[in-house]
């Protein structure tokens, strides 16, 4: 007698019951009759939707004997189980690499047909494997899951999180083999490498500066010719580039779409939400190549380096007395200020920046600075 009489006529896939034969064949029509009251996923299977359901209640009836870690699914535990035996059983026909899962080896196998089955369906972008497109996914909903246990700055992959870690833990795995300078961010480093490189392709014939990118050198060859051909419709301020528009664009409509996942705060500009969060991580990634000194902005650095080479570019209007930073030249003006603004309420004495009145009240206090 057939133990199995049941088959399926798409694949000839064969069964020995009836009702898995009908829940088989749906994953050809793609029929999914099984629906989540929560979420409203749908499912072949009822099985499927009952495992499901745990990803709501966070109910893990599968536990680890070894580490004692639960899990929703039993599947999954068996694929957790592998870490620590170590053992990969599925294994590539084309290259022999080795897998723990064989929802691994298959997606693997997709790299070699150089297929990619799973589409966003925002954009329609392809990818190889359903992790990558799930990681992908979260640049259209900004949906952040993995969050940092010590300033809960929040990332939409594990693996920047990881990377951000070693920001606190001052950790720089990343050396360079030619100078010898770490780093604590692979961008960082592969950012750094460019220096050495000679696949410099876009030579500049007014400074002799090399590129490696065609769109880098354009951007570069602007700064010389100060051409700027993208001007704003409303104020018709002008700029050499359109993401720079763009973002101009957001000071007219007072929009501030990039926001600090960690207090809040708003701004206009991605690149002023990145400065911003080295407040938060005190990560300092722009360092003087004479004393070392980190920075947190490349521009505190750019003028910080007018400190070792002595030169004075702001001037004072009225005693032309010269300084290397902008911010020193600005509080010098005080002085010539008559309105001093910052006055002692003990005994009302008037200084014109808030750093003399504070040096002043430790008089009163008898504070030692």
């Amino acid at each position: 007698m057939n133990e199995k009489p049941y088959s399926c006529d798409v694949c000839n896939k064969v069964y020995s019951q009836k009702t898995h034969l009908k829940e088989h064949y749906r994953t050809h029509t793609n029929e999914k009759p099984y629906s989540c009251e929560v979420c409203n996923k749908k499912f072949f299977r009822k099985a499927y939707l009952n495992e499901h359901y745990r990803t709501h209640t966070n109910e893990k009836p599968y536990s680890c004997e070894v580490c004692n870690r639960g899990f929703s699914h039993k599947s999954h535990l068996n694929a957790h189980y592998r870490t620590h035996t170590k053992e990969k059983p599925y294994s590539c026909e084309v290259c022999y690499k080795s897998f723990s899962q064989e929802s691994y080896l298959n997606e693997h196998y997709l790299v070699h047909k150089n297929k990619k089955p799973y589409l966003c369906e925002v954009c329609n972008k392809g990818f190889s494997k359903r992790g990558n497109l799930n990681e992908h996914y979260r640049t259209h909903t900004n949906e952040k899951p993995y969050s940092c246990d010590i300033c809960n700055r929040r990332f939409s992959r594990k693996g920047n999180l990881n990377e951000h870690y070693k920001i606190h833990a001052n950790e720089k795995s990343y050396s360079c083999d030619i100078c010898g300078k770490t780093f604590s961010l692979r961008r960082y480093f592969v950012s750094h490498t460019l220096v050495h490189t000679d696949d410099k392709t876009y030579l500049c014939d007014l400074c002799g500066k090399a590129f490696s990118g065609k769109s880098n050198f354009n951007r570069h060859y602007r700064n010389h010719t100060k051409e700027k051909p993208l001007s704003c419709e409303i104020c018709n301020k002008r700029f050499s580039q359109k993401s720079h528009l763009n973002e101009h664009y957001l000071a007219h409509t007072n929009e501030k779409p990039y926001s600090c996942d960690v207090c809040n705060k708003e701004f206009s500009k991605k690149g002023n939400l990145n400065e911003h969060y080295r407040t938060h991580t005190n990560e300092k990634p722009f360092s003087c190549d004479v004393c070392n000194k980190g920075f947190s902005r490349k521009s505190n650095l750019n003028e910080h380096f007018q400190i070792h080479t002595n030169k004075k570019s702001f001037s004072c209007d009225v005693c032309g007395k010269t300084f290397a930073l902008k911010r020193y030249l600005i509080n010098h003006n005080l002085i010539h200020i008559d309105g001093k603004k910052c006055l002692c309420d003990l005994c009302e004495k008037a200084f014109v920046s808030k750093r003399n009145l504070n040096i002043h009240y430790r008089m009163h206090s008898r504070e030692k600075p």
